[in-house]
């Protein structure tokens, strides 16, 4: 039997666990596999800095290609795999070889999901690095960019769009931008920002459908019966879980590859992570898919240390980061099942902390230029804390002591 670990995914993820594999003193034969032709890269700049053309292609690269080959790792780009077969323990590529493993990590990510009519010359997604050079080399000659969809990717991107001076339509189907997690009132404050910085915000408003025309222009129909032309058109509305690989193998799937809190599968030696697991969570207490940049390198770490059998379950505070114009955004926790907010800091001068709570314990907080917050809020998290409402909304009462 072979001992080859053979990783399916050359994202952040799938670059962790190959890089802990070998940190945590793995020596055997270690396969990544990636179906983009360049080696794996940091995706959170390709809708910020890198867009706006302050960041090199080198600069986005986790590792030069060359260290996977001096740390021992098969780095094989442009390659997807087909089929998998649990029972041979053994992956199918494009050109049709085959390839055995010990242990098979699935770091598939997701595919985003399209405007109807699909993609086009002009109507694109943001996910790839193709996709950012495409964008970046269109922007500065556009004169209007219509975003679809108002969360973190597609406000990133009518940010960076309109420090380049350009035009820019959000069409966000919620009544305020992200509704179910953050809430009306600090949802409300997310949109006042991209208003204030000349982004036409349309709320409510979903999208019918987009055609291209002969002349360059785009036109989308909206839910209303609206049509607005422009010129370019970027997607932001998530992602579908890459598990078909799974499911056609009999692996358990239920949105995206269904994990334990080691990163197991439903078959034997096959583990997932990023954002395709759908995991236990064990501080949180029920499943969670999420899709962010950090918990990806974060669970693909993890996977690579139960692979070695080291078991520690995944019970990271999950967080993530957005720069958007002058401000910085972060988010900790697991808000599902809120049912209040506690707000510390001034909405109107965006610099606050809104604080998620469940039946009294603190479960998520959201911090605008207010990292340090963020920081204290992730250990209050971790220790299911039951703070007191007051002292928490008290700029005076110390965070480390609440």
């Amino acid at each position: 039997m072979t001992d080859a670990i053979v990783i399916v995914g050359a994202g952040q993820c799938g670059a962790s666990a190959a890089q802990t594999l070998r940190s945590e003193g793995f020596d055997g034969p270690v396969v990544l596999i990636g179906d983009e032709d360049q080696p794996p890269y940091q995706r959170p700049p390709l809708s910020k800095d890198y867009l706006r053309g302050q960041g090199s292609r080198d600069g986005l690269l986790i590792q030069p290609r060359a260290w996977y080959q001096e740390a021992g790792i098969e780095l094989r780009t442009g390659t997807a795999v087909t089929s998998l077969d649990t029972a041979a323990r053994r992956v199918r590529l494009t050109d049709g070889e085959t390839l055995p493993y010990g242990r098979l990590l699935l770091a598939t990510g997701g595919r985003p999901r399209t405007p109807p009519g699909g993609a086009g010359d002009r109507v694109r997604c943001l996910r790839s690095l193709t996709d950012a050079d495409w964008l970046r080399a269109e922007l500065p000659a556009a004169r209007h960019l219509i975003v679809i969809g108002a969360g973190f990717i597609g406000a990133e991107t009518a940010a960076s769009a309109r420090q380049l001076g350009v035009e820019v339509t959000m069409l966000e189907l919620l009544d305020v931008p992200l509704a179910r997690v953050l809430g009306p009132e600090i949802g409300a404050v997310y949109a006042g920002i991209h208003r204030d910085h000349g982004v036409r915000l349309r709320t409510g408003e979903g999208v019918e459908s987009v055609t291209e025309s002969a002349g360059g222009a785009v036109r989308v129909r909206t839910t209303r019966g609206s049509d607005i032309l422009g010129d370019l058109v970027i997607a932001g509305v998530g992602i579908t879980p890459e598990a078909g690989l799974a499911e056609a193998a009999g692996i358990a799937t239920g949105n995206g590859i269904l994990v334990d809190e080691l990163c197991r599968t439903s078959a034997p030696d096959v583990y997932a992570a990023g954002d395709v697991a759908n995991h236990v969570h064990p501080l949180f207490g029920r499943r969670l898919r999420v899709e962010h940049d950090d918990s990806a390198i974060r669970h693909g770490a993890a996977a690579a240390r139960s692979m070695l059998g080291r078991d520690a379950p995944f019970d990271e505070c999950h967080w993530f980061w957005s720069d958007q114009y002058d401000l910085n955004l972060q988010y900790t926790g697991d808000s599902h099942g809120w049912d209040q907010v506690i707000v510390r800091g001034s909405l109107p001068d965006r610099s606050f902390t809104a604080f998620y709570l469940s039946d009294g314990v603190l479960r998520a907080a959201l911090a605008v230029n207010r990292p340090k917050d963020i920081l204290r809020a992730r250990k209050l998290i971790r220790a299911r804390h039951r703070p007191d409402p007051a002292r928490l909304a008290d700029e005076d009462a110390d965070l480390r002591t609440v």
